[in-house]
């Protein structure tokens, strides 16, 4: 993969995030990369590098921050195919592919010389009905009741056919890439990357029968808000996209196109779950 441009997307919350980007943009400069700034939460701030490119001109998407700075730049990398990258400034960094370390700055080295693999992640959309507006997630999409005294089931349908009302705080729907985050935290199971899944789970579900289902990705889901549910949320990614009543319906399907990540380390899936949430690691060692 040959890279002529980056963009950088840069969480100035973030501790070392500024001192960070400004390394990464030398970098790039030094390699004969131009770089430009995404228009995000810091606001543009004068990085000691020229901005000489546009997010519609980079050949790669680099993010400076934790996996929700991450999260976030998906939403404008995806429409327009751009693979991202992630520098880990925050403090879990699974979704991120480099440390803001030596050893991550040579690996974004490599990558400028063009040593680069591309994978790509299934993401999902969802629509509430009667809306047009369609939203965008690449961990997980949730459906939560807002805080009230009485527990409301949730109807869970999958293409077209009812299978559930459950009695539950939510549903949440997850990708692969999601099933280490919230959906894992639900009682979900960890879904390789490689597998054609979705995770459907119950969120603190009122009943002793209730388990986490896997469905193919091309299936269409629809959750529908109780008679009795007087509020509720729509979140992507841990943002909430709309408020939700009874009565309304929301459907999740997968996105047409892919998220795409830039890996230095592909097919390191197993080493990222041992070095980031110590799967496998005996509980006296931790």
């Amino acid at each position: 993969m040959k890279i002529t441009a980056i963009a950088l997307y840069v969480n100035l919350d973030r501790p070392r995030a500024k001192e960070t980007a400004e390394r990464v943009g030398a970098l790039a400069v030094e390699h004969g990369i131009r770089v430009g700034l995404c228009e995000n939460e810091g606001g543009a701030t004068a990085f000691g590098f020229p901005t000489s490119c546009t997010l519609e001109e980079a050949d790669l998407l680099v993010t400076v921050g934790g996996d929700g700075t991450l999260l976030r730049a998906a939403r404008l990398a995806h429409p327009l195919g751009i693979p991202i990258l992630g520098v880990n400034t925050g403090r879990l960094g699974f979704l991120t592919e480099v440390e803001a370390n030596d050893d991550g700055f040579a690996a974004l080295a490599n990558v400028f010389h063009g040593e680069v693999q591309v994978d790509e992640r299934v993401a999902l959309h969802a629509k509430v009905d009667g809306s047009d507006e369609v939203h965008f997630a690449l961990n997980e999409v949730v459906v939560r009741r807002v805080t009230q005294a009485r527990l409301a089931p949730f109807g869970l349908s999958l293409d077209g056919e009812m299978i559930a009302h459950l009695p539950s705080d939510g549903v949440i729907v997850a990708t692969p890439t999601g099933s280490t985050a919230y959906f894992l935290s639900a009682g979900g199971p960890i879904i390789h990357p490689s597998v054609n899944a979705l995770g459907v789970a119950g969120i603190m579900p009122h009943t002793l029968f209730a388990r986490p289902l896997l469905v193919p990705t091309d299936a269409r889901i629809e959750i529908t808000c109780d008679n009795e549910l007087s509020r509720a949320n729509l979140e992507t990614d841990g943002f909430v996209a709309a408020d939700l009543r009874a009565r309304d319906r929301v459907a999740i399907y997968r996105a047409e196109t892919p998220v795409r990540f830039a890996r230095v380390r592909p097919g390191a899936f197993f080493a990222r779950l041992e070095e980031k949430l110590q799967w496998g690691v005996p509980i006296k060692s931790m």
